[in-house]
């Protein structure tokens, strides 16, 4: 067994700072998304990645994937949403068995709505503090993060293997 390579100081406090400052900026966030649109982050996001979409739907698999979120974790949400009214679910017409969540009109009036706040928090909180060299060495740096860890990461897990005479 190998010895494992300990951060050093500088790396232990970048590890550190990025740890502190995504969860205070994410508290931020959730607090305005709660308090403006009775959202959660999640909610949010599932909102803004169909929102992205020219026809304003996704699938379920490809928002799960985008999102880094569980099958479960993801009906789970996009149920919640749609008993608010933000979202419906409908059939894929290219996909027999896949199912498409798609924007309302009124997902998108509690986008409008919030979305002005939650860019005011991520600006005063993180990209005003920032030079532009330093936010465009930052979105270098989560570049090469997070194409490595797309890489490496399994997005949607597999399902459980059910064992004989499992229901």
């Amino acid at each position: 067994m190998t010895e494992p390579r300990w951060l050093n100081d500088t790396e232990m406090r970048a590890w550190a700072g990025l740890l502190e400052t995504y969860d205070l900026i994410h508290r931020l966030v959730e607090l305005q998304l709660r308090e403006v649109g009775g959202l959660t982050m999640v909610q949010y996001e599932i909102l803004t990645r169909l929102n992205e979409s020219p026809e304003g739907a996704r699938g379920m698999t490809d928002l799960a994937s985008r999102m880094v979120a569980s099958r479960s974790g993801l009906t789970y949400q996009v149920g919640q949403l749609e008993k608010a009214g933000l979202l419906r679910r409908a059939p894929d017409p290219a996909d027999d068995r896949g199912v498409l969540a798609v924007l309302t009109e009124e997902g998108r009036r509690v986008l409008e709505a919030t979305a002005p706040g939650h860019v005011r928090i991520v600006r005063e909180g993180l990209i005003d503090r920032l030079s532009e060299t330093q936010v465009a060495q930052l979105a270098d740096v989560m570049d090469t993060a997070r194409a490595h860890l797309r890489e490496v990461v399994p997005l949607i897990p597999p399902r459980a293997r059910r064992g004989r005479g499992e229901a």
